[in-house]
């Protein structure tokens, strides 16, 4: 076999060994990929705060998504621009997260955001998000663009009619959310941005504030998502950061009741998956094999079990997981109908960015093939 062929199949199986298979089929997940760029000049102070406190509304829309009866991968990348303390060679862009599936760094990362005055360079901003991501090569799966900020999308020296269409070529969509009265971002060319690309064009008030309903299931379902924080098995060299960084979000989130809620549900679903670090989720997506484990990347107190009693141990939080992630979904079905009632008696809210994403993701995944409930 000559060394082309081999590298060939090595990668093969490679692939093979990361996707859970049933029988000799590999069962692949539907993907979908969101990359979020925010403007964080200095009048965005109020989108940041929503980005922040709406992340996992928006994470438990997209957590109903169904394609072929299969939940999707769901995978989250995070851009700023604008910004005077970035650099000017860059554009006063930063990538500040890749595409990925650890969505408490998408939540570290948003509440870590400072605000700064800028130039906002919208076309060279979708030009580094649009090349500079590990975007999927399916055609089945979705992916998305948003960007959202309040200045002419003209600003640069990039033309955002050549990045927009280099972006949907790609089968990327790019959806642009101005942070202003609607006929104003048309005038500035933001809804020219959308419909180049087979985008949404969306206006929202930035410094909107959603309504807080508190339901009776509030108090239960936060007190069930820090349970389900212990059944959490940190191992390897990211396991004690990323249950640091677990808590550390909850701890974000827990003045604001109404989000911290929807953190704790958006916990209970499929796509907040931790394989980098938590045993249990790393064992059910078949990302290790607990019998080849090195015990120094175990935690202390499974280093003296013995092969069994780890596997014991592991299924044992497994269960003790799903059980409480399904109390928290009953609870959560109860909650939905009490705020939906509540929401009822109150007058229009304003359009803010959560509102902005879902539709635009409910709209371009059911033309894909998705299905929401």
């Amino acid at each position: 076999m000559n060394i082309s062929r081999s590298l060939v199949a090595a990668a093969s199986a490679c692939c093979l060994a990361a996707a859970p298979a049933f029988g000799n089929a590999v069962v692949r997940k539907p993907v979908i990929q969101v990359a979020i760029l925010l403007d964080t000049s200095n009048s965005m102070d109020g989108l940041i705060d929503q980005a922040r406190k709406q992340l996992w509304r928006i994470v438990n829309e997209l957590a109903t998504a169904r394609k072929d009866g299969k939940a999707p991968e769901l995978q989250v990348a995070l851009y700023e621009y604008g910004n005077d303390s970035l650099s000017s060679e860059s554009g006063y862009i930063r990538r500040v997260l890749p595409l990925t599936t650890d969505l408490d760094r998408v939540s570290e990362e948003l509440f870590a955001l400072k605000t700064n005055g800028g130039q906002e360079y919208c076309g060279q901003v979708i030009g580094a998000a649009a090349k500079g991501l590990e975007w999927s090569h399916s055609a089945n799966d979705m992916k998305l663009i948003f960007i959202a900020g309040n200045e002419p999308f003209t600003q640069g020296s990039v033309d955002f009619h050549a990045t927009c269409r280099s972006a949907v070529a790609n089968g990327i969509v790019v959806n642009t959310i101005f942070c202003g009265e609607r006929q104003e971002g048309i005038n500035t060319h933001w809804k020219e941005g959308a419909d180049v690309a087979d985008g949404r064009y969306m206006a929202i008030d930035q410094n909107s504030r959603v309504p807080e309903i508190a339901a009776p299931q509030d108090k239960e379902i936060a007190a069930l998502g820090l349970e389900l924080n212990r059944t959490y098995i940190s191992y390897g060299v990211h396991g004690r950061e990323g249950a640091a960084r677990q808590e550390a979000q909850d701890a974000n989130l827990a003045a604001a009741p109404a989000a911290n809620v929807q953190r704790q549900v958006a916990k209970a679903a499929a796509v907040y998956s931790n394989t980098s670090w938590d045993l249990v989720d790393a064992a059910k997506e078949g990302v290790v094999d607990l019998d080849k484990v090195a015990e120094k990347d175990l935690p202390a107190e499974m280093k003296k079990m013995t092969p069994a009693q780890r596997k014991t141990y592991v299924a044992e939080n497994a269960k003790k997981r799903a059980e409480i992630q399904a109390k928290i979904k009953s609870l959560d079905d109860q909650r939905k109908k009490y705020v939906a009632q509540e929401l009822r008696k109150l007058p229009s809210a304003t359009s803010t960015l959560d509102a902005a994403v879902i539709s635009t993701v409910r709209d371009l995944g059911t033309k894909k093939g998705y299905k929401f409930p």
